[in-house]
């Protein structure tokens, strides 16, 4: 092709043969590329890079006045304070869980100003569902932006109202949420695109699709764990999605959710959105309550206990509005006798006593195999006793406070309970009272059984339960780990990842993980929850993201000028031996499976039609 000879060049058979080339070469990567592009999405990648690089989102610092925070409180009390004042009912106490100390109030809403916040809530929403993606991550960015610059002011706000260490908020906050967000950035958009469905040989004229629109008004109930999170965990799922967002928050940690509130609306002001799109309750059961029966509100999505669940089921169900459930988890984790010690005993540790034991996902049962149980035991006995409590503003600690105190008597009867038919405490065991707050010890408890409540009571608290999994047995370590009426998440350590895969696999729970803990949840393209006394629903990943949609199926004509029509033989009014030959005839031309039964079938048609 490339010969120096003129004529030769100008030959048209080779002049032919290079446009057929250069044609063939075009086309297989025109084919290509759009392939590449389906699987690895590169046109929405560089749309989103440069939409970020190019993008220049406001800086909501100077609008955002978070307070300055440290281990003193204006009042200190020497006991737990009843969170509504007799007299004041009308107001929410607030107090610092790790000293007792008062650090403010909130109001106390009633029904009627549920209601009148999910009112608007929903007005500013008819105009927020029509915004495009384009605007709400610019939203998401400007969040961002806020929430990596204040990392510090943010733990600190946490570990003051909750009793988290500032290592705690940094990873159950913080870094959860900045993925949450840059999650929905890359992926939301994709996540809420038209999906398109096959349509079958009798619809082959016709275009089928699901879209997944704006619900209305989420109503949040969100627990007191993690109250950065949780703050913005449905926010930010809700108002991508198009929806407004009422949330009611805990009780227990109203005071911080009040200034995290203000961080997302904000966000909205300062992008000239109405910021009442988000709404923020404060108050008790009661304050709960409304917001389960508002009219306005069109799906609840709920986390906590099983039996306030169910509250919240019967809330809702004279009005069928749907709810999810997150209902909290006993989590099992399992080291098989192949393990290194030394690199599984970290693992325990983070899994048992992050935030205090007071993580939904947070390892509740550790099924240790029988020949290196005693190992296990000795091995970690002296980091948990050695594990620091105090005021998480103050010195370093590892272990911070119960958020309420009432759960520290739960925990203490279950640890009573066990050790009554059994049980050895190797350390801690009772509450901390050398500290000044809500303090239980982080405590090792082993020979645990299934006979005792905190077999399948959910502690939530800063105890490791270890079981033997007897004669290292995987059949059992099973039948051991499905015994219990949760089911959360579960997490297997072994030499062989097909071996703890194998085991995982068999376990009744909504999470699985092999050699790892709590990833789950930070990977947010997957869906997080459980069954059983865990809940039903999800949220993160697609699935979660869509559950703040109406699934809507569409079907169009797919051909210009060619729809569908009603055949005489089944148009009124009938003839029922037109109708009925017409309808077999359809029958058995789509569904019968021989050739002679299809050729009669078009027959019948011709006939009856």
């Amino acid at each position: 092709l490339l010969s120096a000879d003129a004529a030769q060049a100008a030959d048209p058979a080779v002049t032919k043969l290079i446009s057929i080339l250069l044609l063939c070469t075009s086309t297989f990567f025109v084919i290509a590329l759009h392939y590449v592009n389906k699987e690895w999405k590169l046109g929405r990648d560089i749309k989103l890079s440069l939409e970020a690089l190019f993008q220049r989102v406001p800086d909501i610092s100077g609008v955002i006045n978070l307070p300055k925070v440290d281990g003193n409180d204006d009042t200190k009390n020497d006991k737990p304070q009843p969170l509504i004042d007799p007299a004041n009912p009308s107001l929410v106490q607030c107090y610092s869980p790790a000293s007792l100390g008062n650090i403010g109030t909130v109001p106390n809403l009633s029904a009627k100003e549920v209601s009148e916040m999910a009112l608007r809530s929903k007005n500013a929403q008819q105009v927020w569902k029509s915004t495009t993606f384009a605007q709400r991550r610019r939203v998401l960015r400007t969040l961002q932006k806020y929430v990596v610059s204040h990392v510090d002011e943010i733990c600190q706000l946490c570990a003051k109202d909750s009793g988290k260490t500032q290592v705690d908020a940094l990873l159950g906050e913080i870094l959860t949420t900045c993925e949450k967000i840059r999650t929905l950035l890359h992926h939301g958009e994709t996540w809420l695109e038209r999906s398109p469905r096959e349509v079958n040989p009798m619809m082959m004229h016709k275009t089928a699709y699901v879209e997944y629109v704006p619900l209305g008004v989420l109503g949040i109930i969100a627990p007191w764990n993690y109250p950065f999170h949780n703050m913005l965990n449905h926010v930010l799922s809700g108002i991508f999605s198009g929806n407004g967002v009422v949330t009611k928050c805990s009780e227990h940690t109203s005071w911080s959710s009040m200034y995290f509130h203000a961080i997302c609306r904000a966000a909205l002001e300062e992008n000239g959105f109405d910021p009442d799109l988000v709404q923020l309750c404060t108050g008790m059961a009661e304050t709960g309550k409304a917001l389960v029966e508002c009219p306005h509100v069109d799906k609840i999505f709920f986390t906590g206990s099983p039996n306030v669940g169910r509250h919240v089921m019967r809330g809702a169900a004279p009005f069928l509005k749907p709810v999810v459930l997150e209902l909290g988890g006993k989590d099992a984790m399992v080291f098989c006798d192949d393990v290194k010690l030394n690199e599984v005993i970290p693992w325990a540790m983070r899994g048992c006593f992050q935030n205090c034991g007071q993580n939904c996902c947070g390892v509740e049962r550790l099924f240790v195999y029988e020949s290196i149980a005693a190992d296990f035991i000795n091995g970690i006995k002296d980091k948990v006793a050695t594990l620091r409590q105090g005021c998480p503003l103050g010195d370093d600690v590892d272990c911070g406070a119960m958020v309420m105190d009432q759960q520290c008597d739960l925990i203490q009867a279950l640890v009573d309970d066990a050790v009554a038919k059994g049980a050895t405490v190797h350390c801690g065991g009772k509450r901390n009272t050398t500290a000044a707050g809500q303090f239980y010890q982080p405590t090792l408890l082993s020979g645990v059984t299934s006979e005792m409540r905190i077999w399948k009571d959910e502690v939530f608290g800063p105890i490791m339960c270890v079981v033997v999994v007897p004669g290292d047995d995987d059949d059992v370590c099973v039948s051991m780990v499905n015994d219990c009426p949760f089911g959360l998440g579960s997490s297997v350590y072994s030499a062989s990842k097909t071996r703890a895969l194998a085991i995982g696999s068999q376990f009744n729970t909504g999470m699985f993980t092999a050699n790892d803990f709590g990833v789950n949840y930070l990977i947010q393209s997957l869906p997080f929850g459980g069954v059983k006394e865990s809940g039903f629903g999800r949220f993160a990943g697609p699935e979660g993201l869509r559950s703040c949609c109406l699934e809507r199926s569409i079907v169009i004509d797919r051909i210009p000028g060619v729809k569908t029509t009603i055949p005489g033989a089944i148009d009124y009014p009938m003839d029922t031996t037109q109708g009925m030959g017409f309808g077999k005839g359809l029958v058995e031309l789509f569904y019968g499976d021989t050739l002679w039964g299809k050729v009669k079938a078009i027959v019948n048609l011709i006939r009856h039609g």
